[in-house]
């Protein structure tokens, strides 16, 4: 799938290439960009994670977002058959493309992605202290879920996430 950003980029995804795993992480510039990718904060990002911290899977789809032949951005879909939902997770765009418009085309880029699995429901989570992400996907549709319904998701959390949800009918 081939984009135009807002700086009037050609740009494309593609399924991840684990060759791209060492730039990838890093681009996780602080313990905190770390615990956003994989969950633990610490800095630079564990080598030991390297190999394990990004897997393809039959639910777990990962993409890199490419400007001509350089990845800018990663992201994954988490496909949930059981709960007919799937979730973008784990994005991030290379530290010094922020701020240009290059993660809103991403996210919209992702959610294509999403909506054509034909799942009922298109969510994500991200920490509440992560104000840019949070405008992007707000920007590209996505809406706070229910208080109670966040409350519960976050219940076996580690912290409180905010939760959105794509509009599905929207599309």
């Amino acid at each position: 799938m081939t984009v135009v950003g807002d700086m009037g980029v050609s740009m494309i995804l593609r399924s991840f290439e684990s060759e791209f795993t060492t730039l990838v992480a890093g681009w996780a510039s602080s313990a905190q960009e770390v615990g956003l990718l994989s969950g633990r904060d610490e800095f630079p990002f564990p080598a030991e994670l390297l190999s394990s911290w990004r897997q393809t899977t039959e639910d777990i789809k990962a993409y890199l977002f490419f400007d001509g032949q350089t990845p800018i951005g990663y992201g994954e879909l988490w496909l949930d058959d059981e709960e007919d939902e799937v979730e973008l997770a784990r994005i991030i765009v290379a530290p010094e493309l922020r701020g240009n418009g290059i993660g809103t085309a991403f996210v919209r880029a992702l959610l294509v992605r999403a909506l054509d699995a034909g799942y009922s429901d298109v969510f994500l989570r991200v920490r509440p202290d992560n104000e840019p992400a949070i405008r992007t996907y707000l920007r590209v549709g996505f809406q706070p879920v229910d208080q109670a319904l966040a409350d519960e998701w976050n219940e076996p959390q580690p912290i409180k996430y905010t939760w959105l949800q794509y509009p599905v009918t929207a599309r």
